[in-house]
């Protein structure tokens, strides 16, 4: 996180604590800071902010649309590549095995998927389509503007924008055309653990039954018949991780005045250096996309007769900082330099990795 973001959050809780929680001067305060957040973010993905519900994690606004929409027996749910998926944008969808079909698009070694398979899927039973727009393992930035003009707006379409939102310049739900998209603030947006977005479609919200309920989501009318409130509040029911918030709107205005277009350049000029300098070690074997173009900075790889785990741990006593993930059961070694790592960062990675 930039130091100021974490500055905020401790101002607010000074703030908020100093005046009291049920105090008159809290509650515009709160109201303050959830708007700001709203308003920033929305900028950044080009929809309305009250388009933008507050939730803890990418994980959350996948559970909001698979228990929100309907599914019956004769419906059914395309998703690809089963386990090479996150599991946060898998395992909700495969609960829902007994109420519908999930068909799963068959992909290629980097985690695409052939247009012809998906055409053929698609039929008028389809009730959703959730894919991924980058993959968390292979880095693979997945077509998926492509899907929505096949889709058109006629079948619901969520999008796992975990590992694009704050990486990618062209994260635009106009283009994507899609109907619901999660993420985080605390991956590529640099805001706290515990911060979540969740895009919804003001018309494709009436699709969606909220998952809780209470006295901020909903009102009673004519004694004791309850109705939601609009969006925001319709997703949104008891208190949020307010300083949390804080810390994710000055992460997300930091980003946003740094320029997502100049992070994006950053970016790939960073990972395409680390896959250069890499793919000259005969013991790396490295995986995902070899044209920049068609994958976010996260570069992954394995080196010959070492563990990715003992990798890893290697590596951060050295204060590199790598991850161990998986493409299906293949354990490998993940790297995702962000717009603040430097070159000889880069170049510290590729000289430890050689000295294994």
């Amino acid at each position: 996180m930039p130091k100021q973001s974490i500055e905020e959050m401790n101002e607010f809780l000074i703030t908020y604590n100093s005046v009291g929680p049920d105090s008159i001067e809290s509650e515009p305060l709160v109201t303050e800071k959830l708007r700001s957040a709203r308003k920033i973010i929305s900028k950044i993905v080009n929809c309305q902010p009250d388009e933008i519900i507050l939730t803890q994690s990418t994980t959350d606004g996948v559970n909001i649309v698979s228990n929100g929409l309907s599914f019956d027996s004769n419906s059914n749910i395309i998703i690809r590549g089963l386990s090479h998926e996150h599991h946060a944008n898998l395992y909700p969808w495969l609960r829902l095995g007994s109420k519908t079909e999930i068909k799963n698009l068959p992909i290629d070694e980097n985690g695409f998927f052939n247009f012809d398979d998906f055409n053929k899927m698609v039929d008028d039973k389809t009730k959703l389509v959730s894919l991924s727009h980058a993959l968390y393992n292979t880095g693979a930035v997945l077509p998926i503007e492509q899907v929505g003009k096949i889709l058109e707006n006629k079948i619901p379409f969520f999008v796992d924008s975990a590992q694009t939102v704050g990486c990618l310049d062209n994260v635009n739900v106009k283009n994507l055309r899609c109907n619901f998209m999660a993420f985080n603030g605390s991956k590529w947006l640099c805001g706290p653990m515990g911060t979540g977005l969740f895009y919804c479609d003001r018309k494709s919200s009436e699709l969606l039954e909220p998952l809780s309920i209470g006295g901020e989501s909903a009102m009673l009318y004519e004694e004791s018949k309850l109705a939601f409130k609009d969006l925001p509040e319709k997703f949104q029911t008891g208190f949020r991780n307010y300083v949390g918030v804080v810390g994710l709107e000055s992460s997300a205005k930091y980003l946003y005045k740094f320029g997502i277009d100049n992070i994006y350049k950053k970016n790939k000029y960073l990972s395409d250096m680390l896959r250069e300098e890499l793919s000259k070690n005969p013991k790396v074997t490295l995986f995902g996309p070899t044209d920049s173009s068609e994958r976010t900075s996260i570069v992954s790889f394995t080196v010959e007769n070492h563990d990715p785990q003992s990798v890893v741990e290697k590596l951060e006593k050295q204060g590199i900082i790598l991850a161990v993930r998986e493409i299906y059961e293949k354990k490998i070694i993940r790297a995702s330099p962000h717009f603040f790592n430097t070159e000889s960062q880069i170049l510290q990675v590729v000289d430890a990795l050689k000295k294994l």
